[in-house]
């Protein structure tokens, strides 16, 4: 890997975090003090109840939630209602690295048990796993569900290791292994490389434990396609602007100090800047609903935005790996993709069924860009292939909202249980063939629901990060941040 760390000369952008934190530090004494003026005009107080009461409590909690650090949300499944019955739900780690936390919603029911479960990848793209709450509750009244929880790399020490496009594709690996082949994946917008690279590399390599169908929502399989003015900006500014100006060190105290990042708040700041009209306009909305005592839609807003504005920053050899890889190089669709010096290629995936999800109005991944896979995966049956378009979708409607429920959702159950009964097939052949054990990649903490039914235990290994090993690999740092990423 070409080593990322430029001369002093070229590396302005590495104070950007503290001038960030030093903002935020300064900020504090003025937040404080609009704290206090809350707590005056609390429900004794009878200007509570007047124009300008309510108004300057709605411009002191409009400030306040701008300027706020938004902590890591909860995912706040607690209970789901199953045929008119409300059934508990328990969220727990069944398998940790220091970078990604693979959760299980344990349903108290033993309903699903004997169906594969469903594997949502999330994308490791600014925001937290918590983006895909929705998509969780939609599949748990069917299935067991499992995410992968892609780790705040401010909160991980540099003691653990770096993490950049391969450890990636090797935790996904190490993640599909644990199923035995007896899974459905989906893999939300830039997920879907890295997935695809690691179904790949197991075909290849004759492991069997491929998943049963791989459903790709917005992935930005080969952004030659349909350009976005997200790919747009990262062919003309280029890897090395993105190096210069984008990548800064976690500062004191954060657990991850030292640590080379893309920060989350820049993530942020693209994302606002390119819809601002319209967060403009919802803070004004909010400022209106909260003088006039519409308490419900100020809780819609809160809700939108505590998830919205709470980022994790991606570390830089990942940011700047898949910058390479995905959006620049378009290595992926070319077959000139590797990964620890083994080719990626497409043609040799043939055991997954697959289907993909556009948006008509995505403005992140184009039309076409994911779809495109279904023609690079040459080997996988037609039958075994299909596609679908929402009209009049955007991009976070793929996987949110009520066009997702109505529309995607059906096509998404439908396609899954016309693959289900392939796995009693595999799972003989496999065993068949593949007579040696595997090796696991990590602990697991529980065991429900893995492995067709029948529990394993796996022993605990060396997590799946590396020590950066310089000139290990030859060619240049790609970035896996989502199609989001460059924005």
């Amino acid at each position: 890997m070409r080593e990322i760390i430029k001369p002093r000369s070229q590396r302005s952008g590495l104070v950007l975090y503290h001038y960030y934190e030093f903002g935020h530090a300064a900020l504090r004494p003025a937040r404080m003090a609009l704290d206090s003026c809350r707590l005056l005009l609390n429900p004794v107080n009878p200007l509570t109840y007047t124009v300008a009461g309510r108004s300057a409590i709605a411009a002191c909690e409009v400030f306040e939630r701008a300027t706020r650090r938004y902590a890591r949300p909860a995912f706040g499944i607690k209970r789901i209602r199953i045929n008119g019955r409300s059934v508990q739900v328990q969220e727990r780690v069944v398998w940790d690295s220091p970078f990604c936390h693979l959760l299980h919603f344990k349903r108290d029911d033993a309903g699903a048990h004997g169906e594969p479960p469903v594997l949502l990848v999330a994308p490791m793209s600014g925001h937290f796993a918590t983006l895909l709450r929705e998509t969780v509750k939609a599949f748990l009244p069917h299935r067991n569900v499992y995410i992968t929880d892609w780790q705040d790399a401010r909160e991980v020490p540099l003691s653990q290791g770096y993490f950049g496009l391969d450890d990636y594709i090797d935790t996904v690996s190490a993640i599909f292994r644990l199923f035995d082949g007896n899974l459905h994946v989906i893999a939300v917008c830039q997920s879907a490389v890295p997935v695809l690279a690691a179904t790949a590399l197991m075909e290849t390599a004759g492991d069997q434990s491929v998943p049963l169908t791989i459903m790709l929502a917005g992935g930005p399989v080969d952004t030659r396609i349909s350009p976005t003015a997200v790919n747009e900006l990262a062919k003309e500014r280029g890897l090395d602007w993105f190096r210069r100006n984008v990548i800064t060190q976690v500062p004191w105290p954060a657990p991850g100090q030292g640590r080379r990042v893309y920060p989350g708040f820049l993530q942020l700041s693209g994302f606002m800047w390119m819809n601002l009209d319209r967060h403009l306009e919802s803070h004004r909305a909010m400022v209106a609903h909260l003088v006039s005592g519409d308490s419900d839609s100020a809780q819609r807003h809160r809700n939108f935005y505590d998830e919205y504005l709470a980022v994790m920053d991606l570390t830089a050899e990942f940011y700047l790996e898949t910058l390479e890889t995905v959006f620049l190089r378009h290595l992926l669709p070319r077959d000139l993709m590797t990964s620890r010096n083994r080719t990626v290629r497409l043609g040799e995936i043939h055991h997954p069924a697959f289907m993909t999800i556009e948006g008509e109005k995505d403005d992140i991944t184009g039309t076409g860009q994911c779809r495109t896979v279904l023609d690079l995966c040459t080997a996988v049956p037609r039958a075994h292939k299909q596609h679908y378009e929402c009209p009049g979708v955007g991009h976070f409607g793929i996987f949110s909202g009520r066009r997702f429920r109505a529309e995607i959702l059906p096509r998404l159950a439908r396609f899954m249980r016309a693959h289900d009964s392939r796995q009693r097939g595999r799972l003989a052949a496999s065993r068949a063939i593949l007579s040696l054990p595997r090796r696991p990649a990590t602990r697991m903490l529980g065991a429900s629901g893995f492995s067709a039914g029948r529990p394993r235990v796996c022993q605990r290994a060396r997590p799946v990060t590396r020590k950066r090993d310089e000139g290990r690999r030859g060619r240049s740092p790609a970035l896996p941040a989502v199609a989001e990423s460059a924005a």
